[in-house]
């Protein structure tokens, strides 16, 4: 009986491409030895998974989306829903192009993670060695009191902003699209954005701004994974997109991933619904950092949200981490590289805090640009050292490393994405036997 699914007008297509798009997918074999025995899927509990989906494309909710699991190396469940548009009603195919959002981050840390291994560039590395500008960077301390404008007291580092703070994001650089205190609003500052600039430019523009909290003291979401792509620049002397091309997505396979869509592929881009677009509807009150039309092409490679891809490169880039940094013989990071970035950074021996908007969640720590669950969920045997992340257009990701499991899940509908992601992920580990706590 075949193990996956797609839409009966595409299946065959699937299935031709599938032997191809997947080949030699498997894990190295020293490590398969090693892991204990992998829940295995249920059918009812795919099928119950794929009417969720559909149903959230019948009653309008969203127009369609792409969804794959894979275990050992292989699809367990692909299938692609509704369409890519409601204006075009093209269907969704798995070829199908999405604006991914902060899943840009993990492909950007993981791009600095070479480097680290290539030894051009050290965890403790001031970001300052890279970007001079951070030299001067400066922490806001809101003094404001409920009456009258909230001033702002600048306090000099107590130490540099590191590469590792970069990626744990404990920098101190946060967003503006969300909370209200004082330095957040300087973040929210249209002006940040405007103009047609380069990541160089960008980053020198978020080093005039105040940090949020010292260096290394508080986990808090921001442009962090933007400066990163920076230094990657300098560290590499390549541009981000071509660096990422050369070392990653040309070797994996990823044609469709990058910051812009060229005009020949725009029928392959998913739109989100009229009523839910970005550029019309204010996420938090405010744009979200900086993100437009990826049709438009512009000279800022945002590492932090700016990329697009599909799930079948996405899948690519997902096995290569669960087989411990390594595809069909060529390595990209050393294994302890992946096992490093996936282990938890923040954790309570650290004495890093954690911000009101910690989005990893109370049962996750965050590694080197992933979080990472260390916690089972009340009620769940959901495994743990599962990492992940998504976007504010609602794709995810998660990787189950004892299950030699991955899941990603693409669509653009940015008001739906976080409903969508914990009913998906709840369906899915029930379809394991995971979804309660055996007595």
């Amino acid at each position: 009986m075949k193990r996956w699914r797609t839409d009966r007008a595409t299946g065959s297509l699937v299935a031709a491409t599938l032997a191809l798009l997947f080949l030699d997918l498997s894990p190295h074999k020293a490590q398969a030895e090693t892991r204990a025995p992998a829940a295995s899927f249920s059918r009812p509990g795919l099928d119950r998974i794929g009417d969720y989906v559909r149903n959230e494309v019948v009653t309008g909710k969203i127009p369609g989306a792409v969804l794959l699991i894979q275990q050992h190396g292989k699809p367990v469940y692909l299938e692609s829903f509704g369409v890519r548009s409601v204006a075009t009603k093209q269907r969704m195919t798995p070829d199908t192009i999405f604006q991914i959002y902060s899943m840009s981050k993990a492909i950007s840390s993981v791009a600095a993670m070479m480097l680290v291994d290539d030894g051009k560039l050290s965890l403790d590395d001031s970001v300052s060695k890279y970007i001079p500008a951070f030299a001067d960077a400066k922490v806001g301390v809101d003094l404001s009191d409920e009456a009258g404008e909230p001033p702002l007291k600048l306090e000099p580092l107590r130490r540099p902003i590191t590469i590792r703070d970069l990626l744990r994001h404990t920098s101190g650089i946060t967003y503006g699209f969300f909370g209200e205190t004082a330095v957040r609003k300087r973040y929210a500052n249209p002006d940040l954005y405007n103009g047609d600039f380069d990541n160089a430019e960008f980053a020198d523009r978020i080093a005039r701004l105040p940090l949020a909290d010292q260096p290394g003291t508080r986990w808090d979401y921001g442009h962090s994974t933007d400066v990163l792509g920076r230094v990657v620049e300098v560290a590499s002397g390549q541009t981000l997109f071509q660096f990422e091309k050369q070392r990653l997505f040309d070797p994996l396979v990823m044609p469709d991933t990058g910051f812009y869509v060229p005009k020949a592929k725009w029928p392959r881009l998913a739109e989100p619904l009229p009523r839910d677009r970005f550029g019309e509807r204010i996420h938090f009150g405010r744009r979200i950092a900086g993100i437009t039309t990826p049709t438009l092409p512009r000279r800022w490679e945002s590492g932090g949200a700016g990329m697009v891809g599909t799930v079948q490169d996405y899948a690519r880039f997902l096995q290569m981490l669960l087989n411990g940094g390594a595809l069909e013989g060529r390595r990209y990071l050393k294994s302890e590289t992946v096992a490093s970035m996936t282990s938890d950074q923040v954790g309570p021996e650290t004495g890093i805090l954690l911000d009101p908007f910690y989005f990893p969640g109370p049962t996750s720590g965050f590694g080197l640009g992933f979080a990472v669950r260390n916690q089972a969920p009340p009620g769940t045997s959901w495994p743990l050292g599962e990492y992940r992340w998504d976007g504010a257009g609602g794709s995810f990701f998660f990787v189950a490393p004892g299950e030699d499991m991955f899941v990603v899940f693409m669509v653009q509908a940015p008001s739906e994405g976080g409903r969508i992601q914990l009913a998906l992920k709840t369906l899915i580990y029930e379809a394991m036997g995971r979804g309660s706590r055996k007595p």
